[in-house]
């Protein structure tokens, strides 16, 4: 509420202005906190204008990456330990940031810390930008006394998180280019090339091998219907990322992950270097079990995962130990970490074994993405091995066919 009024400052002079309060005495109370006395007030006809959300904007504004939260969360833990006030320290990461649209939401959390609201609770009102994870770490630092603390905590959990997933997209980026590119020039061959090497062959009916003929007829097929097959195979493309996108498409993706011979156990051992990660440090910040470990599933895509969690949170709450759970789902999550778990919990030093169990499975992520990149390259070449050779033959073969019939 806005007020016009009148007040008189301490070496007795009187002015007019005007305010924003909650009511005439919360008024009087802050120009008492100034130094002045309130003479008179009543409420300004101020014209109402539809209230800015902030969050309807927020997705014209371009994105904010991981590392703007990572760098975030680090600088401010920062500047919180050296003295600064949270609304000061973020106006300077307000300054700092070169995302528009995080500048948008910092300046949001400042508006928003200046009427009252904890940083955790400013946080949660943007649950786009900022993950459960961070939400419960900065309360339990609130909560604590040691913000500053938690929010160095994020910032490690969040870059360990950031590396682990760019370890496994990286092992599996490179065999997804080459055969993206495969594609590409096989497309081109086939509608330029080859019917420049098999229009000889037709004019002078020469017998063709069946390879000859499964290459001329994808030649002829794509040449006559070229813009029907490229809108084939670009709404193939995005089909597949659609139905991926899904619910029911995640969970069938969800379950095939987990019957490759290669790309299974690298699956399994980088969530179980996540869940060790993040259950430690919610753990080591003060956040309850239960609670723990219902954020630590949000966090896993993968459901089959997820639920194995949301099970053994089931068990805690019933006062049964959360390894048992573990041990039972085997299939999906190593007995390694089932039996960290277990000692954590006989020991009273769960949070550490986690953080031990999360770094030992980083390690083996680690060294299985360098055994995946390693196994993939002869493998590719293999593979394009024996399409070089299907083609060579299929173009060779009439040639001979041709020389013994002159």
């Amino acid at each position: 509420m806005r007020f016009t009024y009148k007040a008189q400052k301490t070496d007795g002079t009187f002015y007019e202005g005007t305010r924003d309060s909650a009511d005439k005495f919360t008024l009087a109370r802050e120009l008492r906190a100034d130094g002045e006395t309130l003479i008179l007030a009543t409420t300004a006809n101020v014209t109402e204008h539809p209230k800015f959300d902030v969050k309807k904007l927020l997705p014209f504004l371009g994105r904010i990456s991981i590392h703007d939260k990572i760098t975030f969360t680090r600088n401010l833990a920062g500047m919180l330990s050296a003295g600064l006030t949270v609304s000061r320290a973020l106006g300077v990461l307000e300054r700092q940031t070169h995302s528009q649209k995080f500048k948008v939401v910092i300046q949001a959390l400042s508006v928003r810390i200046s009427k009252g609201e904890s940083l955790s609770q400013s946080c949660a009102s943007y649950p786009d930008v900022f993950p459960p994870l961070l939400i419960s770490m900065v309360k339990a630092g609130e909560e604590g006394g040691n913000l500053s603390s938690s929010l160095l905590a994020v910032s490690e959990q969040l870059d360990r998180s950031y590396v682990l997933q760019r370890k496994v997209k990286g092992a599996l980026t490179y065999p997804a280019v080459v055969i993206s590119v495969m594609c590409v020039v096989g497309l081109i061959m086939f509608i330029y090339i080859v019917p420049q090497l098999t229009s000889t062959f037709k004019e002078l009916n020469v017998a063709m091998p069946l390879p000859t003929r499964i290459v001329i007829f994808i030649s002829d097929f794509l040449q006559a219907h070229l813009a029907v097959s490229l809108a084939l195979i670009v709404g193939s493309i995005l089909g597949a990322i659609a139905t991926a996108k899904s619910k029911r498409g995640k969970r069938v993706l969800n379950s095939l992950v987990l019957h490759i011979p290669v790309i299974t156990p690298l699956i399994c051992q980088a969530n179980s270097a996540r869940i060790g990660q993040t259950l430690s440090a919610l753990l080591s910040s003060g956040v309850e079990v239960v609670h723990a470990l219902e954020i630590t599933a949000d966090v896993l895509p993968n459901h089959h995962f997820r639920d194995v969690l949301l099970l053994a949170r089931e068990a805690i709450q019933k006062g049964e130990p959360m390894s048992g759970v573990f041990r039972a789902h085997e299939d999906i999550y190593p007995p390694f970490l089932s039996e960290m778990i277990a000692v954590g919990e006989e020991t009273g030093k769960l949070s550490q074994m986690l953080k031990e169990t999360g770094l030992f499975f980083e390690q083996e992520v680690d060294q299985r993405t360098k055994n995946i990149s390693t196994l993939i390259e002869p493998a590719l070449m293999v593979v394009v091995g024996v399409l070089v050779g299907f083609f060579a033959v299929a173009v060779i073969s009439p040639a001979y066919t041709l020389m013994d019939s002159i």
